[in-house]
């Protein structure tokens, strides 16, 4: 490297490090370390091995090699949840911490909280369970169970909403919101890991749905593509901050169909249950039970073409 190429790459090292220190909102220097958003990606592809067993792994399970197989999974599972849940605690509770020992505070209560999550795998297998029948019984496409697990992406969205959702739950919403951000990434469905989300739920075609977070929905739900369940104003405090905690997002009881693109928002809107909520549905007020919320459709007018004129 030249001498002068050199020098304006010291000039830039200085600036950029002077940038460093202007704003140290978007820094982290001499703070904990943080999780990993890849071996955060990897522990879902794990637990999904574990909560459809024979579906993604790369071997066929039988009754003589799935103890084995579970064993195994649960032990690199476990390893990896707590060296995680642990880096999300550090980065919470002690951001200017060094990276804590397996010995130190953060380790042990990872190893607590990660124990308690794997203890609720078949409750969270017996949601899903509903979910994918959810989805058969919904979608007159859908030709078995199997083909909703593997190529549904509002099911792969849903599940990754019950893992989070039991992360959060346990005090751990960094992970949380990084697994629901990758599956936010990846099928174009945005749940909150906060929401509360009753049996049986469907989303089909997922693309574009929006689920607050402290949403409110009961079981029985389906709701299809572009749907929004959202805030429809921010109360703030006398210093014009947005007031955080208070519930923003609608209700939606039991048996509730929302089809396309419909939006609804507010905290205290209730779609009552058994509602229908037509597509592209504005609604801010509450919908009563047993009822379709819908819009006068647009006058469609059909014209015949003009004809062209042809040049000479």
């Amino acid at each position: 490297m030249d001498d002068s190429l050199s020098s304006e790459l010291d000039k830039l090292t200085d600036a950029v490090l002077a940038s460093y220190d202007t704003d140290p909102r978007t820094r982290r220097i001499d703070d904990a370390f943080l999780p990993s958003h890849g071996r955060i990606v990897k522990l879902v592809d794990l637990l999904r091995q574990l909560l459809f067993p024979g579906y993604f792994t790369a071997k066929v399970l039988t009754r003589h090699n799935v103890r084995f197989h579970v064993g195994t999974l649960l032990e690199e599972i476990q390893t990896v949840l707590t060296d995680q849940v642990a880096h999300c605690i550090c980065s919470d509770d002690h951001p200017s911490c060094d990276a804590c020992s397996a010995a130190g505070p953060c380790h042990h209560k990872a190893q607590r909280i990660a124990q308690q999550f794997l203890d609720r795998i078949p409750s969270i297998r017996d949601a899903l369970a509903l979910d994918a029948q959810a989805a058969y019984d919904g979608d007159p496409a859908a030709k078995n169970i199997a083909e909703v697990i593997y190529c549904y992406p509002g099911f792969y969205a849903v599940t990754i909403y019950r893992i989070a959702h039991e992360l959060w739950n346990l005090g751990v919403p960094l992970m949380a919101r990084i697994m629901s951000e990758h599956a936010h990434s990846v099928t174009g469905c945005d749940i909150h890991p906060a929401a509360r989300i009753g049996r049986s739920f469907f989303i089909d075609h997922a693309t574009g749905v929006v689920i607050g977070e402290t949403s409110r929905i009961g079981d029985n739900v389906k709701i299809y593509q572009g749907v929004t369940l959202g805030a429809k104003s921010f109360p703030k405090d006398e210093r014009g901050r947005v007031i955080k905690g208070l519930q923003r997002h609608p209700t939606i009881e039991n048996r509730v169909t929302i089809y396309a693109n419909a939006t609804i928002l507010g905290g205290q809107t209730v779609v009552g249950q058994g509602a229908t909520v037509a597509g592209n549905t504005f609604i801010t007020e509450s919908v009563t039970a047993d009822s379709v919320a819908e819009i006068t459709p647009p006058e469609v007018k059909v014209r015949a073409k003009k004809a062209r004129r042809v040049e000479s």
